[in-house]
């Protein structure tokens, strides 16, 4: 999707935005989009640690009742594939979409680290992702999204109106680009700058 060359700055950070256990239930998410994300998400997080660079966690703590995501329920933890690679992340737990909304605070901690650029991966594509990405535009950081390393699940709105997961995707990789908060990539991409 990219023209131009990407360079992936010394200390740029990976952010891997809510890879819990709890968007694993279908039964309460619904059809999803993406199953290659996992693999995708490993990959970068693999290389980051590999080149030393940072790596930051973002949780989820649903306050909603019943939420598969609330700190008192399993699919609170991190998936496998994070888990067995979070030694050294800084992790964020937050309870709304953006990373920036959460303990401790991430924009605090970057600036404290010098690090303009941003990568971002995680679950959901057009929710934490999103919202994440169109914030730290806005704050000024370089943002990168590789677009297959983040998935979503299909999603109802007013008067009947619906879309599914990968026209959600797509949705976000038009209101990211073309809005200016963020460049639109794919893993592959990452991995060979």
């Amino acid at each position: 999707m990219t023209t131009t060359a990407i360079e992936i700055a010394p200390n740029s950070a990976l952010l891997v935005i809510d890879v819990q256990k709890g968007f694993d239930e279908e039964s309460f998410w619904g059809p999803r989009n993406n199953p290659a994300a996992e693999d995708n998400i490993a990959a970068l997080m693999d290389a980051w640690q590999a080149a030393g660079r940072p790596v930051v966690l973002v949780r989820h703590a649903s306050v909603q009742p019943g939420s598969v995501l609330a700190a008192d329920h399993p699919g609170h933890a991190f998936k496998d594939l994070v888990e067995k690679r979070s030694e050294g992340a800084l992790v964020v737990t937050k309870t709304v979409n953006s990373a920036f909304y959460g303990t401790p605070d991430l924009a605090d901690w970057l600036t404290a680290q010098g690090i303009g650029q941003l990568v971002l991966v995680g679950i959901q594509t057009n929710m934490c992702v999103e919202t994440t990405a169109r914030m730290a535009g806005n704050l000024g950081y370089d943002v990168l999204v590789p677009l297959d390393a983040t998935h979503t699940f299909d999603l109802a709105g007013p008067a009947g109106l619906a879309l599914t997961a990968d026209e959600l995707a797509t949705a976000t990789a038009v209101n990211l680009q073309g809005g200016g908060f963020a460049r639109v990539t794919t893993t592959a991409d990452l991995l060979t700058a």
